[in-house]
């Protein structure tokens, strides 16, 4: 599958390339920062993470979902069923897709172009998923980009101290503790591009309609779908809380654990890897260093075997005429940003 060539990555938007930017990040950002960090084409030295580091990293982030798996089976047949399992996987593939495809791929990279109708589509399911405002999640993601485990980097694990102790304060900061912090001041001027763009503005502006409309449509489903009231409340819990809490932590564990834990095929200046648990339950996500290396790339499985559901989806609304532009990299991109070894 050939897509349209990949722009220069992220919002490095005077990257040395031999080629003008023809994306709409680059152009919208440039000229409106004050400092553009610009890393340096030599490569990064990995981080080197102990088996305990590890361990430990796999108990703080995979233990929650362990014991709410464990609670499903448990209830099964008393106050977890086929109806509840249903709309606790349906809501969480829509609203993860939301997240991925809409406020990831399409928003913050703008991998893609589409209709307005399918712009209005994917803000609302991103809302839904309750992670924040869509210019707000754009935003802070931009940043990400642009200071990626460096100084200025919103929820880098590193630079959190040495030993034990530093990479567990790392861990917690880049999972959770950094949605404790005040925003930056300066987040406006990393959606610039959105002044215009008043579908994505208005959906901004409703995010708490429709955060509430993601927990009513489980509860009233699972009303009507038992003609009960127990039944809601359990649409509410299944479809709405604990989905909430699942999607939640699989996108802060792309911040966390795909900063740490993976392989890293391809050169990226930061510490992203691929983790495999995390592209399957992220929905594509979890490439991560595939990602960081080709931010604009609507296609962060890049090999056969890499499942990404979210480009699937893209792919899909392509052959339907709902997508157009999709950004995949080039074979000759992809050679001459691979190491030279994986480990």
């Amino acid at each position: 599958m050939q897509g349209t060539q990949e722009a220069p990555v992220g919002i490095e938007v005077k990257a040395p390339m031999a080629y003008q930017s023809s994306n709409p990040i680059a152009d919208a950002l440039d000229g409106t920062l004050d400092e553009i960090s610009i890393p340096s084409d030599e490569p990064h030295k990995p981080h080197q993470m102990t088996r305990t580091a590890m361990v430990l990293t796999v108990m703080a982030v995979v233990f929650p979902f362990i014991g709410t798996v464990a609670a499903m089976i448990m209830l099964w047949g008393v106050h977890f069923n086929w109806i509840y399992f249903s709309l606790f996987f349906g809501m969480y593939i829509a609203t993860g897709l939301g997240i991925t495809v809409g406020f990831h791929r399409l928003f913050t990279h703008r991998a893609f172009e589409t209709n307005k109708y399918m712009t209005w589509l994917w803000a609302v399911l991103g809302s839904m998923a309750a992670e924040g405002p869509v210019l707000e999640w754009v935003a802070m993601h931009r940043k990400h980009h642009q200071h990626s485990d460096a100084e200025h980097d919103p929820h880098s694990p590193h630079m959190h101290g040495e030993g034990y102790f530093g990479f567990l304060r790392g861990l917690w900061h880049s999972h959770m503790g950094w949605m404790f912090k005040p925003d930056a001041k300066d987040l406006e001027r990393y959606v610039k591009d959105y002044d215009n763009d008043e579908v994505v503005r208005r959906v901004d502006r409703q995010f708490g309609l429709w955060f509430l409309v993601g927990l009513i449509i489980p509860t009233v489903l699972g009303g009507l779908l038992t003609m009960s009231w127990m039944g809601a409340l359990l649409g509410f819990l299944w479809g709405g809380a604990v989905r909430t809490f699942f999607v939640h932590h699989i996108t802060w564990s792309i911040n966390s654990v795909c900063h740490i834990w993976g392989d890293r095929p391809y050169a990226s200046h930061d510490e992203s890897r691929n983790n495999v648990v995390f592209g399957i339950f992220g929905l594509g996500e979890g490439w991560h260093n595939n990602h960081h290396a080709f931010p604009t790339s609507a296609r962060h499985g890049l090999a056969w075997w890499q499942f990404d559901i979210s480009y699937l989806v893209i792919r899909g609304m392509e052959l339907l005429g709902l997508a157009r532009r999709v950004r995949l990299p080039t074979q000759e991109r992809m050679d001459l940003k691979r190491r030279p070894s994986t480990h």
